[in-house]
C-alpha cells in the first residue's frame, strides 16, 4: 500500500547495517558521507577500480567531518565513528555482506550494466541494488538482472550529503516493497524522497538540462552573463554559474541527446557545448545591464523552457505536481515552483510566453489542458488514510515545516473535506520527516504590521480560522509531534484534541525572543486546558524555556510517548480511535490560576526577553483566565499581540530575524 507519507509504510526489512556504494568519483563520497553520517553504527564499502580515487574520496569525506566537528555539529566521537565505519577497496569481493549497494558510476550504461552483473553476483539475495543514473531509465540498467525485482534508481542531487531530495524511480520491474522501503530508509534518514516514472532525465533533470540547454540557445542574443543576470529573477544561481560549478557542459550533451533520440530533435544540445570548457558569467548575488528587449526575450525563453517541462511532466504523469514544484525549489534552487510561478503570471500571459516558444523552438511540449488545471489541489499538505482515520502531514521541509497561510488553508479545506465523511472517524496532523513537527510561524508577512496593533490583532484572528474550528469539531483530531514543535506550530498540536509526541523532543514558545507575544491562543488555552502546569506554561511563554516530551506527559499535557516515528503514527490513530465520541473541549468561564512569579533580572537577562513586552503577556495571560468564555479570553490574546507587535523590541527584533541577523 502506498502513502504519501513513507515514514507511515511498515517497513519489510530493518535498517541496512552494511551499505556498498561503487565509483569514488564525484558522488560517491559525498553519498557516503550522507549515509554514515546518518545510520550510526552503519559499515560503509566505497569500491573504485583505481586507489587514487580512493585516497582523493577519503580525503574529502575527511574534509566534510572537520568541518562538521569545527562547527559543532558533529560531537568528537561521532565524527571518529564516520571515519571508521567507511571501508575504502578496490576489491569488489567486500561488497558480499552488503544489505544495499549503490552504483555512482560514470554516466555509460554499459559500463553500469556490468557493474551489475558483477554486483549481483556477489551479494546476497536480499540486497538492494540501486543506480545513481540522472538520465538513464532503470528498465535499461536493470532488465538483464536475475532478479531485478530488488532494483532500482535512487537519483541524489549535489551535494548529496546536503541536498534533501533523492528521486526514486517507480519502474515496472522493480517489486512495489522495494519502492516503498527506499521511500522511507530516505524519509527516516532525513532526505524528501520523490517517486517518478521511468522516463530519460526522470522528472527534475529533464526541468534542469532543459533550462541549460535553452540558455546556451540563447547566446546568439545574448552573453552567458546577461543570461544569468535574467534567470537570477526565477533561481538563486543562473545556469551557466552552475554549469561552471558542476562542470556540466559533457552531461548536457549526454543527457540532451538521449531525450533528442527518444522523443524528437527539438531537445538537441546545443552545439556551442562541444567548443566551451568555461563559461565567462557571473556569481550568484552579481548583476550585469542588459537591455529590456534582450531581458523580455531572455526571460520569455527561460520560462516558457520551464513551462513546457512542466506541463509536460504534468500530462505524461511522470511526476505529481506538488512533488515538481518541491523539488525544483530544493534540489534546483528555483525561488519558486514552476507550477507557481505560472499562476502568478496568469493564464493569458502563460499561453504568450509558450505560443513565442513554440514558434522559437518548435517541438517543444505544449499543454494539453487550461493552465488553471496544472496548478496542485495541495503544496504543502500531504494527505493518507489509515482505515477510518485521516492523517494530514505537514511538508514544507525547507521552512522546518513552518505555517503560513497557505498551509493553514491547506490543512482546514482538508479537515473540511473530509469530516463529514461517514468512514472517517478522526485525524492526526503531524510534520513531515523527523525533525519537526512545525517551527511555527513564518514571520516574513508581518514585517509590514509592526507598528498596527489594529492590523496585527486582525493577523492573529485571521490566523487562527484552522484553530478555531478545531474548538467547535465534533471529530478528533490528535497531533503526532514529530519533531520540535515551536510557537504557532505548539499552538496548533495544543488546540489538537490529543497529543502524541517522539521521546526526547522540545516544545517551546520562542515569540518572546522575538519581541511578540504568542498571538494564537497559547496565553488561554494551555491554562484552561491543563490548569496545573500554570507554573510551567508561565515560565514558557515569559521565558522561552523549552519543555521536553518527556516532561509535558508527565504534566498530562502529551498524552503517550513513542521511541521514534513510525511508532508514533500507531499511536496517534490509535488515540484518535479512542477520542472518537469524548472529545476534551477546552472549557469556558473563568479558571482559576496562581499569578505567574515575578522574574529575575538574571532569568530575563539569560532569556533575552523584553520586559515590556513580558508585561503585556503577563496582564493578557491574567485578563484570559478571567474571561467568561473562550472566544472572549482568545480575543484578549489577539489584542495583546497587537499591542507587542507596536514595542521597539518587536521592530527591532523581527526586522533582524527576518534579515537573518541575531
Amino acid at each position: 500500500m502506498w502513502f504519501a507519507n513513507p515514514l507511515l509504510w511498515t517497513p519489510t526489512r530493518p535498517l541496512p547495517s552494511r551499505i556498498g556504494i561503487v565509483g569514488a568519483g564525484t558522488i560517491g563520497p559525498d553519498i557516503g558521507y550522507y549515509l554514515a553520517s546518518a545510520l550510526p553504527g552503519l559499515e560503509l564499502v566505497l569500491v573504485d577500480v583505481a586507489q587514487p580515487a580512493l585516497d582523493r574520496a577519503m580525503a574529502r569525506i575527511e574534509g566534510y567531518v572537520r568541518k562538521g566537528a569545527a562547527r559543532g555539529k558533529l560531537r568528537p566521537d561521532r565524527a571518529d565513528a564516520i571515519i571508521r565505519a567507511i571501508v575504502p577497496t578496490v576489491e569488489y569481493e567486500r561488497l558480499a555482506k552488503c544489505d544495499w549497494v549503490i552504483e555512482a558510476a560514470t554516466e555509460k550504461l554499459e559500463l553500469k550494466r556490468r557493474i551489475f552483473a558483477r554486483v549481483e553476483a556477489i551479494v546476497g539475495p536480499d540486497a538492494l541494488i540501486t543506480s545513481n543514473t540522472s538520465s538513464l531509465p532503470a528498465r535499461w540498467l536493470f532488465d538483464a538482472m536475475a532478479n531485478p525485482s530488488r532494483a532500482t534508481v535512487t537519483h541524489f542531487f549535489a551535494p548529496a550529503y546536503q541536498n534533501p531530495v533523492v528521486e526514486v524511480i517507480e519502474w515496472p520491474g522493480a517489486d512495489d516493497d522495494t519502492v516503498a522501503y527506499l521511500r522511507w530508509l530516505f524519509a527516516i534518514t532525513g532526505k524528501i524522497p520523490l517517486v517518478t516514472a521511468d522516463v530519460v532525465c526522470f522528472m527534475l533533470d529533464r526541468v534542469f538540462d532543459n533550462w541549460c540547454n535553452e540558455a546556451a540557445h540563447l547566446l546568439d542574443v545574448a552573453t552567458a552573463a546577461e543570461i544569468d543576470t535574467v534567470a537570477s529573477e526565477l533561481v538563486h544561481a543562473g545556469p551557466f554559474f552552475v554549469l561552471n560549478l558542476a562542470r556540466g557542459n559533457p552531461i548536457i550533451v549526454e543527457t540532451n541527446t538521449l531525450q533528442m533520440n527518444e522523443e524528437g530533435g527539438h531537445y538537441e544540445p546545443a552545439g556551442i557545448f562541444a567548443s566551451v570548457d568555461t563559461w565567462k558569467t557571473l556569481d550568484p548575488g552579481q548583476r550585469v545591464l542588459v537591455s529590456a528587449d534582450t531581458a523580455a526575450r531572455i526571460r520569455d525563453r527561460l520560462q516558457g523552457i520551464l513551462f513546457s517541462q512542466s506541463v509536460d511532466i504534468a500530462d505524461r504523469a511522470i511526476g505529481i505536481p506538488a512533488d515538481l514544484e518541491l523539488g525544483c525549489v530544493l534540489a534546483l534552487g528555483f525561488r519558486k515552483g514552476p507550477l507557481r510561478l505560472m499562476e502568478d503570471a496568469g493564464a493569458a500571459e502563460v499561453e504568450r510566453i509558450l505560443a513565442r516558444l513554440a514558434r522559437e523552438r518548435p517541438g517543444m511540449p505544449l499543454p494539453s489542458r487550461r493552465i488553471a488545471d496544472y496548478s496542485p489541489l495541495r503544496r504543502h499538505v500531504l494527505v493518507d488514510r489509515v482505515g477510518d482515520i485521516a492523517i494530514l502531514t505537514i511538508r514544507r521541509p525547507q521552512a522546518l515545516n513552518a505555517l503560513d497561510d497557505e498551509v493553514n488553508s491547506e490543512l482546514l479545506a482538508a479537515i473540511v473535506e473530509h469530516e463529514g465523511d461517514a468512514t472517517i472517524s478522526g485525524f492526526v496532523i503531524t510534520g513531515f520527516g523527523t525533525r519537526a513537527f512545525s517551527a511555527g510561524a513564518d514571520v516574513g508577512r508581518f514585517v509590514s504590521m509592526l507598528g498596527d496593533a489594529i492590523a496585527a490583532a486582525q493577523y492573529a484572528r485571521d490566523c487562527s480560522r484552522l484553530l478555531v474550528h478545531l474548538d467547535a469539531m465534533r471529530k478528533p483530531v490528535v497531533a503526532a509531534i514529530n519533531g520540535m514543535a515551536l510557537g504557532g506550530g505548539l499552538e496548533l498540536a495544543m488546540r489538537c484534541h490529543g497529543i502524541v509526541a517522539v521521546r526526547g523532543v522540545s516544545l517551546q514558545f520562542p515569540e518572546v525572543t522575538l519581541g511578540i507575544a504568542p498571538g494564537l491562543g497559547a496565553m488561554t488555552v494551555p491554562y484552561r486546558r491543563w490548569p496545573a502546569a500554570a507554573a510551567t506554561f508561565h515560565r514558557m511563554l515569559r521565558l522561552a524555556e523549552r519543555l521536553a516530551a518527556e516532561d509535558a506527559s508527565a504534566l498530562g499535557v502529551v498524552d503517550a510517548l513513542a521511541a521514534g516515528v513510525p511508532e508514533l503514527l500507531g499511536l496517534a490513530v490509535a488515540r484518535a480511535r479512542e477520542l472518537a465520541g469524548r472529545l476534551p473541549r477546552t472549557p469556558d468561564g473563568p479558571v482559576e490560576m496562581l499569578p505567574p512569579e515575578p522574574i529575575s533580572a538574571a532569568d530575563l537577562e539569560a532569556s533575552g526577553a523584553d520586559p515590556v513586552v513580558v508585561a503585556i503577556m503577563e496582564r493578557a495571560i491574567g485578563d484570559a483566565a478571567a474571561a467568561g468564555t473562550l472566544p472572549e479570553a482568545l480575543e484578549i490574546g489577539y489584542r495583546a499581540f497587537g499591542a507587542t507587535a507596536c514595542t521597539p523590541a518587536a521592530a527591532a527584533r523581527i526586522s533582524a530575524f527576518v534579515a537573518g541577523r541575531r
